[in-house]
């Protein structure tokens, strides 16, 4: 007797991606990789460097690597964002990749009720740590004025900032290489490029 192939069994499946990292040269992946490897990984992602770095290129080629279906796998929280707000940023790209994000040591999985509920919760977070910042900035150029040091900051614009957004969305060019190109740092993209998606409602 023939068995029935279903449509679900023969969809291609998305490729397993892991991320891990560690702050010093001198400290070993080990432990992580170890974590890990209970996993079918296709592909690894690796750095030594502080998490307080801004400038992670194995993390922004792993976000540039992933497609539509895969899942990234990281050990902890902590090796992937260096705040509430830049893990977020972080998971909300990698959803808006199509792919979704399992850490295991806080069983967090973006694709499940309780990981959906988890996001909630980290963005509510993440939105207080904002305005606490802004509050303490606010309380900073207030000083700043009344001493007569406080100048202001200059304004970063880029007109054709669609045109570029356009090329990253096609391929043609990756968020560091594009950052450089436009001599502007990479968190200043994202911020661009969020801006012109809410404005063209993309």
């Amino acid at each position: 007797m023939n068995k029935v192939v279903l449509v679900e069994d023969i969809k291609s499946k998305g490729q397993a991606v892991a991320y891990i990292r560690v702050s010093t040269v001198e400290q070993n992946d080990g432990r992580q990789r170890e974590a890990l490897s209970k996993y079918p990984i296709d592909k690894w992602f690796s750095e030594k460097i502080s998490g307080k770095d801004t400038n992670r290129p194995q993390l922004q080629a792993m976000l540039e690597y992933i497609r539509e279906g895969d899942t990234v796998y990281v050990e902890e929280f902590s090796r992937l964002g260096r705040s509430t707000m830049d893990l977020l940023q972080i998971v909300q790209e990698i959803e808006h990749k199509g792919a979704k994000l399992i850490s295991l040591k806080e069983n967090f999985d973006t694709s499940t009720p309780a990981g959906k509920l988890q996001m909630t919760m980290l963005a509510a977070i993440a939105e207080f740590e904002r305005f606490m910042i802004l509050e303490r900035q606010r309380e900073g150029i207030a000083l700043a004025k009344r001493a007569g040091k406080y100048k202001g900051r200059k304004k970063i614009d880029i007109p054709d900032i669609g045109r570029h957004y356009n090329r990253y969305i096609h391929r043609e060019v990756t968020k560091v290489q594009l950052a450089k190109e436009l001599n502007i740092s990479r968190n200043t993209m994202d911020k661009l490029f969020e801006k012109y998606r809410q404005e063209q409602g993309v």
